[in-house]
């Protein structure tokens, strides 16, 4: 026994004395910018001359394009495709190109689209494409930066534009990233809800709510209203909708737009900001304020009033309203289909979902708490940047701290603490959430073949954890996948995925789409530099795809169960790091051996790694599991 024990501290030692090193690294060509994962284990990484595709497992160089610098606002994926718009600024000309993530080959090229894509939705089986762009999005971090957005609807199969418009105003836009001493920085549209293409209709949500033909561009619906309260980001709730009617949030009140013409049926008024939304039977559960961003330093800022109301979705009556929340209310989710919780700055708080009254309040001492979701014991569990704690029937049943490291710039400190804890909600909210998200509406998503994308995808951490807890179910990756690029065209790949994950191509498309496909397009590799795929033999071409696409298979099927931490690593370890906890026990269960990621660091779960940059150089850590 003795022997075995002291095999396996040697043993782990030596995890430890390897897992420091990274598990790879890739030397680019200048400065990484920034970097960025996709759904097929893909990483993106901008230069200050080239935009480079890495292979997340390994680092092994794809392709790599002369670009010359760009910000990470110039990549755009489009959701639940192997396609991502890259937006070119060359002098007095700009274009925007589709390209397949995989080869780096060009779809298509349009010149007609000025500006960096910033926000997206997608519906390919009706062969739509809507892009929101703003031209130099940069500015002095700190400042008030304000621009004009231009909507572009387009063909998506091959770029061609149907309509245009530009908003009336020039609206409020927030930064890329925080902190000190940052100089010239990207800023994006992330403090709004990216636009809606659902039953023909586009719904934009920037001067209000706004509803156009998507074919067209006829306005049908406008209700305009101030977005950002009080310099605050997404303080108005998604929408959320049935299959006759979307639930839109503003000014107050929440109006039922009818699906298929367009008018409002009802409005539903003196409701407050509501924050977020969930839709379950006949009755619309609303959360009026909470905790947000701000816009100018990117601190979190409490606003009400706090409460939850019900409201009955055939008539608009409000049903019931709790108004027992006190400052720094979290979001809501759904013990069960009679129970809702909460928690505000002392107490979790269930509600019941019939009657609005509070059937039970539990002192949670968690200071300044931010979020609460479920695992799958049940346990509500409540949290903020260094403490989670689980409960059950008014009873702790766990509790765990790591605080943060107190060495080091506070503010560089405190964004890494925050971005590690956000890391959970990038995968999180379907296993916690489940009733939530079951019922949102976001089920019918699936049948509407909407997708909508927005560059807090990527940069998860620059928000409050209240605002990324209320929308984490809504970061789920479905089991479909529409291919325009290598995975529609190579022949036999498709057999080689098994089930669990539907690719469409553009020729089982082709007649199902309103007016038509075009011709398929050929993607043209013209632009790219050093591709690997020039090099493979078919055998090893046909390898590697299918890797790709079983990772995408993976990711979709995912499940998080890990909340991470910067810490000081407790021994053997002795170093700074990351600690993952499993939020279904307390324990501590993972370790990543990071002492030192830059600010935009991420994990990739599928690969079991975390990626962070340094110069020119893009690094790998592996997660160590106990």
């Amino acid at each position: 026994m003795k022997v075995f024990a002291l095999l396996s501290l040697v043993f782990l030692l030596f995890c430890i004395s390897t897992s420091a090193q990274p598990a790879w690294q890739a030397g680019l060509d200048s400065t990484v910018r920034f970097y960025q994962t996709t759904d097929f284990g893909v990483i993106l990484a901008g230069t200050e001359r080239s935009l480079y595709a890495l292979d997340g497992q390994t680092g092994q160089r794809l392709w790599r394009r002369n670009t010359g610098r760009i910000d990470e606002t110039a990549i755009a994926p489009v959701p639940d495709t192997d396609l991502i718009l890259v937006s070119r600024d060359l002098g007095s000309r700009s274009r925007v190109e589709a390209v397949d993530v995989i080869s780096g080959g060009r779809l298509w090229e349009s010149d007609k689209l000025k500006g960096d894509v910033l926000q997206l939705a997608a519906d390919p089986a009706n062969d739509l494409l809507a892009v929101v762009l703003v031209k130099e999005p940069h500015g002095n971090a700190g400042a008030e930066f304000k621009k004009k957005p231009i909507v572009h609807v387009l063909k998506l199969s091959d770029g061609e534009e149907l309509w245009k418009r530009e908003l009336d105003s020039d609206i409020e836009m927030m930064p890329a990233r925080f902190g000190e001493n940052l100089g010239e920085v990207a800023y994006t549209l992330d403090n709004y809800r990216p636009p809606l293409l659902l039953d023909g209709r586009l719904f934009l949500f920037y001067e209000g709510a706004t509803s156009y033909d998507a074919r067209t561009g006829k306005e049908k619906e406008r209700e305009k209203f101030k977005i950002n309260e009080d310099g605050l980001a997404l303080t108005e709730a998604d929408p959320v909708f049935d299959d006759s009617r979307i639930y839109i949030s503003g000014r107050g009140r929440i109006r039922a737009v009818d699906r298929r013409t367009g008018n409002v049926e009802w409005k539903a008024d003196d409701i407050g900001n509501a924050a977020e939304m969930a839709l379950i039977g006949t009755t619309l559960y609303v959360r009026t304020g909470g905790q947000f961003t701000r816009l100018k330093d990117g601190e979190t800022a409490s606003k009400g009033p706090y409460g939850v109301s019900a409201i009955d979705t055939k008539t608009g009556k409000v049903l019931w309203r709790y108004k027992g929340a006190d400052k720094g209310l979290t979001n809501f989710v759904f013990e069960d289909a009679g129970t809702i919780l909460i928690a505000d700055r002392d107490d979790l708080i269930s509600i019941d979902s019939k009657t609005g009254k509070a059937e039970s309040k539990f002192e949670h001492k968690i200071e300044k708490a931010q979020f609460v979701l479920l695992n799958e014991s049940g346990q509500a569990v409540v949290g903020g940047r260094d403490t989670i704690a689980a409960f059950r029937d008014q009873r702790e049943m766990w509790r765990v701290r790591h605080k943060a490291p107190d060495r080091g710039a506070f503010r560089i400190i405190a964004g890494i603490a925050l971005r590690a804890t956000a890391l959970y909600f990038r995968y999180g909210g379907l296993a916690t959430s489940a009733i939530g998200f079951a019922r949102t509406g976001l089920n019918l998503a699936s049948a509407a073949n909407s997708f909508r994308w927005s560059g807090l995808r990527s940069r998860f951490g620059s928000l409050d954890l209240t605002t990324l807890a209320s929308n984490s179910a809504r970061n789920y990756v479905s089991g479909r996948i529409y291919s325009y690029g290598s995975l529609a065209r190579t022949p036999g790949l498709l057999n080689r995925v098994g089930t669990g994950l539907q690719v469409i191509t553009p020729d089982a498309l082709r007649g199902r789409v309103i007016g038509g496909v075009t011709d398929r397009v050929t993607p043209s590799r013209a632009d790219v530099q050093e591709s690997i795929f020039d090099r493979l033999d078919p055998t090893r071409r046909l390898d590697q795809l299918s890797n790709y696409l079983l990772r995408r298979k993976r990711l979709a099927e995912l499940r998080g169960n890990y909340m991470y931490f910067y810490t000081d690593l407790p021994r053997p370890f002795g170093r700074k790091g990351l600690a993952g906890v499993n939020i279904h026990n307390g324990r501590d269960g993972r370790y990543i051996l990071a002492a030192d990621p830059d600010a935009q660091f991420v994990t990739d779960e599928v690969s079991g790694l975390l990626y962070s940059a340094d110069g020119n150089k893009l690094q790998a850590f592996d997660i160590i599991n106990q």
